[in-house]
């Protein structure tokens, strides 16, 4: 990430665009409810935020890009994406599936940890001794 941060930055500085803020955000571009993130769509909405500039697209938002650029166009945010890349649709569709199947692979191997909780707790056992 902090290669990406360092590009942003020299990109920025080539561009001659001088950055107020420089926002890190970890998480999954399929989770809307990232407290960074979601504050800056607050800060755009309250016509705090000029541009914002990401790496590439599914960066900023997995899916539904097109929707969320015209929305912050709506509040005069330019979105400016530094690795434009085009994909094919064949290609675009399966960095999605993979992208779709990682999060969800998290969640499953996150669920893991709960096991040991289970099995001690009595009352969660009996429930899903009763269901079987």
């Amino acid at each position: 990430m902090k290669n990406q941060v360092q590009f942003l930055r020299d990109y920025a500085n080539a561009s001659g665009i001088i950055l107020d803020e420089v926002i890190e955000d970890y998480g999954s571009g399929l989770n809307y409810n990232r407290k960074k993130w979601n504050k800056l769509i607050d800060e755009c909405m309250t016509n705090e935020i000029e541009s914002i500039i990401i790496t590439h697209k599914d960066r900023f938002v997995r899916f539904g890009y097109d929707w969320f650029e015209r929305f912050l166009s709506k509040f005069d945010v330019k979105l400016i994406v530094v690795n434009n890349e085009s994909l094919s649709p064949q290609e675009e569709l399966v960095q999605d599936i993979i992208s779709i199947l990682h999060v969800f692979g998290f969640r499953i191997y996150g669920l893991r940890k709960y096991k040991k909780k289970i099995r001690e707790d009595e009352e969660i056992e009996k429930s899903l001794q009763d269901r079987n």
